[in-house]
C-alpha cells in the first residue's frame, strides 16, 4: 500500500462555509491542501455533480486530489479522483470496479473490528473516528477516542490512517500522537470561511514545527 496521506486532509461543506464547493476547494488549495474530500447531504444528485465538476476543475491545474464522499456514481461521472465510502455505502470491492485500480478509496471504519476488517478490502486508506465529538454530523457514532485510536494504530499495523471528528487546534496533535497519519477536518478549517486559506496554513505550520 503506497498512498500517502497529507497531514491535513480538509472536507468541503457548504453548510458550514457558505461557501460553494469550488470556492471551498479554492482556497484549501490557497492554503496548502493537496487532497479534498467533497461531501454533499443536501443538494440533488444533479446538483451534487455540477458542483464536483466545477470543483475537480479548480483542482486539476494545481495537481490536487479530489475525492466525493459516499456517490461512486458521482465519483465516475465527475472525473474524481477517488470516492471515501461508509459502512452503509457501496462496497468497496464493487467501487474499485466500477473506479479502477488508480482510483483513491477511502472507507469510514468506528471500531477496532471494523478496521481490521477493512484493511483487507481494495481501498488505499481508513477513518477512524469520531475521534471527538463532533457538530458537523447528525448521526454520528459513539465517540472513539484516543485510546480507540492507539487500539486501531496497534490492530492495524502501517496501514494509511485518518483520524476524523472533531479534530480542532487544540486535538490536532493528540491525534497524531495517538498515531493517526492525517487529520481529517471540517469545522476546524470552515467555520471561518474567510480565513479558511490561513487557517490550513496553520495546521500545516504546526506539523512543520514539530
Amino acid at each position: 500500500m503506497n498512498f500517502e496521506l497529507p497531514y491535513i486532509y480538509p472536507i468541503t461543506d457548504t453548510r458550514i462555509s457558505g461557501l460553494s464547493h469550488a470556492e471551498q476547494v479554492e482556497r484549501l488549495i490557497a492554503g496548502g491542501a493537496t487532497l479534498i474530500q467533497l461531501r454533499e447531504k443536501d443538494a440533488s444528485p444533479a446538483e451534487f455533480l455540477d458542483a464536483a465538476i466545477r470543483a475537480i476543475n479548480v483542482a486539476r491545474p494545481h495537481g490536487v486530489k479530489i475525492l466525493i464522499n459516499d456517490r461512486v456514481d458521482i465519483a465516475l461521472a465527475a472525473k474524481a479522483d477517488g470516492v471515501h465510502l461508509g459502512q452503509d455505502d457501496l462496497p468497496p470491492e464493487k467501487a474499485r470496479a466500477i473506479l479502477g485500480a488508480d482510483a483513491v478509496i477511502g472507507f469510514s471504519t468506528h471500531t477496532v473490528d471494523q478496521a481490521v476488517r477493512a484493511v483487507k478490502l481494495p481501498i488505499d486508506y481508513i477513518a477512524i473516528g469520531p475521534a471527538f465529538a463532533t457538530a458537523t454530523k447528525a448521526d454520528t457514532e459513539p465517540v472513539v477516542g484516543l485510546e480507540g485510536l492507539r487500539q486501531v494504530r496497534d490492530a492495524i499495523g502501517d496501514f494509511p490512517l485518518v483520524a476524523i471528528g472533531g479534530i480542532n487546534k487544540d486535538t490536532v496533535s493528540s491525534v497524531f500522537e495517538a498515531g493517526a497519519d492525517s487529520a481529517a477536518m471540517i469545522g476546524g478549517i470552515l467555520s471561518d470561511a474567510a480565513n479558511i486559506e490561513q487557517r490550513i496554513r496553520e495546521f500545516l505550520r504546526f506539523r512543520h514545527a514539530k
